[in-house]
């Protein structure tokens, strides 16, 4: 109780110190608005809930199945509007409801909600509504955000292509890749959709369709957020987290989600490492001092440093060591790379033990399931071909085979190389670029191709946190020649979420990087 009571008058303090006259005079604008910036119009009586939230769904009406048609929501939540009146009522009687009272939020299809259905991206599931909302569903209403839509996804987490829904794109460039698997998730927070979104990170699920939508992603430690209410992928490695356009509202919406939950136990490790805010951590001068190691080995093996494209990532990445080593920074670069870091690609494909014990557990849970386990959904033949190469590869398999071992042995044996090597360069944070290949173009044949890296990212760096269950931060790091964004990561030590942030904020406001699409601009009218 006295936690939610200081959280509460922080929060009135915020409201109040964003609607002084001085920042009441610069006009507020729906495109890239921030949380402090609606609820500085909120409490100057400038707009109200129901109108705000009606001007998103008429961004989502113009652009995600007409416009630019960039596919990012499975479900748009019509009774948004009514959410957006009740909280009007509790915000004139008592005031705001909490932390992100209005904010409109979408959530990864992945992730259980009691008034919508949750399809996983798959035609099998959907006309399948949970009887119950996931822990960090709950957080979010309890904190006054709505929940305006549902994102899509890669079928059963992996991709952009999905049987439910087809293909999403990039707002950038809609002929291109927006990154899996939350890739509506990123689409929505880029295209201005939404403030927030929910995504999921497997292996790199919230990093990569921020890095490809100019937006801020962060995987946080495996344990500091509730899974309860999501459908597992491989749960050693599955974590919950933002994507935002800011790292200041990424950390307050962490700030709603982070914690114990007992209905997801692995939660218990986390107790004792959530701060009061995430926001403290925000400093301006946070580089400055700030030891700081870059990974220049490409950990996707397919990756050609000599390639043109991969030529004009790296010159973005390069402008961005030298922002942060401008702000203070000191740089070790390149950290000398352990041989085992060139086994990271290898070691994830590897682990193919947990999945299918995991979702025929979670599916055992929902008695109006449309089907029970993995194997008859793999059998109903509907799974998109790319997805199903790699799920086949599962089947059969369980968390006691020897094999599960040798996986478990040689991540451990990664983690504590990794840990050795931060300590020995007495470095604060690992950098690298969250992909060293823009933003690839989607094949043709997306829908029906076999092979999984068809529609994959090549050039993928982001497979080493989830391995060793760390916590890492994408943020914009500039665009190629072609306007294609690029994405800088961020990776630390468990619970460093804090550290983490307080250096993306600092590069973020040193650099400015962040831009809209043009291919979602104001609508006619739109504030």
């Amino acid at each position: 109780m006295a936690n939610r009571l200081l959280n509460a008058i922080a929060l009135l303090g915020a409201l109040i110190l964003v609607s002084t006259p001085a920042r009441a005079q610069a006009p507020f604008h729906l495109q890239e608005a921030t949380i402090d910036q609606i609820h500085g119009e909120l409490m100057a009586g400038h707009v109200s809930c129901r109108a705000l939230i009606g001007q998103y769904l008429k961004r989502i009406d113009a652009y995600d199945h007409a416009g630019p048609m960039l596919n990012a929501l499975q479900t748009v939540n019509r009774r948004a509007l009514d959410e957006a009146d009740r909280l009007d009522a509790v915000s004139g009687a008592n005031g705001p409801k909490g932390a992100l009272h209005c904010i409109p939020v979408l959530v990864k299809d992945q992730v259980e909600t009691s008034d919508m259905p949750t399809t996983y991206g798959s035609i099998l599931f959907k006309q399948f509504t949970p009887r119950r909302d996931a822990t960090v569903v709950k957080k979010l209403r309890a904190a006054g955000a709505i929940v305006i839509g549902k994102t899509n996804m890669g079928e059963f987490a992996a991709g952009y292509v999905g049987s439910g829904f087809g293909i999403v794109r990039n707002p950038y460039d809609p002929a291109r890749s927006p990154a899996g698997s939350s890739s509506g998730s990123g689409v929505g927070v880029a295209a201005n959709f939404a403030v927030l979104a929910i995504a999921e990170d497997t292996g790199g699920s919230i990093r990569g369709p921020a890095a490809h939508g100019n937006a801020v992603g962060l995987r946080p430690t495996v344990p500091l957020v509730s899974r309860f209410g999501m459908m597992p992928a491989t749960p050693t490695q599955d974590t919950l987290g933002p994507i935002a356009r800011t790292v200041r509202d990424a950390a307050l919406m962490l700030d709603v989600i982070a914690g114990y939950d007992p209905n997801d136990p692995v939660t218990a490790y986390a107790e004792g490492h959530v701060p009061t805010s995430y926001t403290d951590f925000l400093k301006r001068d946070g580089l400055k001092g700030a030891r700081l190691g870059v990974l220049r080995l490409p950990l996707d093996p397919k990756a050609d440093p000599q390639s043109e494209e991969y030529k004009k990532v790296r010159a973005v990445i390069d402008r961005a060591v030298a922002a942060m080593q401008a702000q203070g920074a000191q740089i070790v670069d390149p950290i000398p790379a352990p041989e085992i870091l060139k086994q990271v690609d290898k070691l994830y494909t590897d682990n193919v033990y947990e999945t299918e014990q995991a979702v025929d557990g979670y599916l055992a849970a929902h008695p109006g399931a449309p089907l029970k386990t993995l194997r008859d959904i793999l059998l109903t033949g509907k799974v998109v071909p790319s997805r199903t190469t790699r799920l086949i590869t599962n089947i059969g398999k369980t968390t006691s085979d020897p094999g599960n071992l040798t996986v478990i042995q040689r991540r451990e044996e990664l983690r504590l190389t990794v840990l050795k090597m931060m300590a020995d360069l007495r470095v604060d944070a690992i950098v690298h670029a969250t992909f060293d290949y823009p933003p690839g173009k989607i094949p043709t044949d997306a829908l029906t191709i076999a092979d999984p890296a068809g529609v994959g990212d090549l050039g993928n760096n982001r497979r080493l946190a989830p391995l060793i269950g760390f916590p890492a931060l994408s943020v914009p790091a500039g665009f190629t020649p072609e306007g294609l964004p690029v994405g800088i990561e961020f990776l630390g030590r468990q619970f460093s979420e804090g550290k983490l942030l307080t250096l993306g904020y600092a590069f973020e406001q040193a650099t400015h990087h962040r831009r809209p699409p043009v291919t979602t601009p104001p609508l006619p009218g739109e504030p």
